[in-house]
């Protein structure tokens, strides 16, 4: 892992010193200016380049194979992801099945995907998803409207460098819900059924991070010191992913992503809040901990200092003027059954959830949510 100013550089270095020559790049058209030096140092160093920029929102089934064709055209020894998190998670399933018998619906859950075979890098544009550094990839199931998860460690990068000037010129909007993923990373890690004591430590690292700086990269764009610090936040939300992963949060963001394709970032924050207050009676102490984490004081209870971290979110997302209510981004009442029965199908993050989340629990997290 690099993290920092120079690690854009430090990648072509990396590369040219690697013994691969044939390089096939999953990117954004917005970042191509700020790549063009170091993709000319890969050029004139002897790389065979190849650059897609065809991922636009969140990547299908049918999106990963006609790229996964391309590489194989392409001949690729090596896949680099640079993008927000759906083009890392293509470079990451790309790399795992090129020159493989596995198809990519046989690899859907986790630990299916047998080995790698294939060099893979991956550096973020955005400050959420923290795929640079996690065993997760997610696509868009268009047969059932839902989202699959692939869960390896073949899919964790051989190298990921995070550069935070490659986040300075997100809009606010991407960099509030963006964020908000990260925090939710390191909060629904920090407070895991399966927590890990190491994790804790980053999650709760995290958490300062993010809430210290978020707003003023929302409302200053251009400051490098908040976009490094929330930057970092999300690399160690990432981290938090492959040894404790997340929980009802993510599950109940799902559903607003695939039927009414709702930003990830924008459904966890919206989400968050409302699954924390389901949540509280089972952990009141780990969100006090939260809290203090943000820079709350403590009240006279661990309640009361977890109620205080859940308005302290709640402001957060005011300050970055993220919607607070299902509502507010067009989602009818009517559609509460159905996110429920979509949510209920996430088991794999459920599972993790402090408290148990049944049908009916969903649909009242939903409608607190309304």
């Amino acid at each position: 892992m690099v993290f920092g100013s120079d690690s854009l550089a430090q990648m072509a270095e990396d590369y040219l010193s690697s013994g691969f020559n044939r390089l096939f790049i999953l990117t954004i058209p917005s970042v191509l200016e700020q790549l063009s030096p170091v993709l000319n140092s890969l050029t004139r160093g002897g790389l065979l380049l190849k650059i897609n920029t065809a991922i636009e929102a969140e990547p299908s089934f049918a999106d990963f194979e006609e790229i996964l064709s391309e590489a194989e055209t392409f001949n690729a020894d090596s896949i680099a992801g640079i993008g927000g998190g759906s083009i890392m998670d293509v470079a990451k399933l790309v790399a795992a099945l090129l020159r493989s018998n596995q198809q990519i619906r046989s690899v859907v859950g986790i630990g299916k995907v047998k080995q790698r075979k294939t060099h893979l890098v991956c550096m973020p544009t955005t400050s959420g998803t923290g795929s640079e550094v996690s065993p997760n990839a997610i696509l868009l199931d268009k047969e059932n409207n839902s989202k699959s998860g692939i869960v390896s460690p073949f899919l964790v990068p051989d190298s990921a460098y995070v550069d935070p000037a490659l986040t300075l010129s997100l809009p606010p909007s991407v960099t509030a819900y963006t964020g908000m993923d990260a925090l939710t990373h390191c909060i629904e890690a920090f407070t895991n059924r399966f927590a890990h004591p190491m994790i804790d430590v980053l999650a709760l690292e995290g958490i300062r991070l993010i809430t210290a700086s978020l707003k003023i990269a929302f409302n200053h764009g251009e400051d490098l010191n908040a976009r490094s610090k929330v930057s970092l936040g999300s690399l160690y939300g990432g981290i938090c992913l492959g040894p404790v992963n997340t929980a009802a949060v993510h599950a109940l963001a799902y559903p607003l992503g695939s039927e009414f394709k709702i930003t990830h970032g924008l459904a966890n924050a919206l989400m968050l809040p409302y699954v924390m207050e389901f949540n509280l009676p089972a952990t009141e102490n780990k969100y006090a901990e939260i809290a203090l984490a943000m820079g709350l004081a403590r009240e006279k209870s661990d309640f009361d200092t977890a109620v205080r971290g859940i308005v302290f979110i709640r402001r957060l997302m005011s300050d970055c003027s993220i919607p607070c209510h299902l509502s507010d981004i067009g989602i009818t009442a009517d559609a509460i059954g159905g996110l429920a029965q979509s949510a209920m199908l996430v088991q794999r993050l459920l599972k993790n959830n402090p408290k148990e989340i049944s049908l009916n629990d969903a649909e009242s997290i939903y409608k607190a949510a309304y």
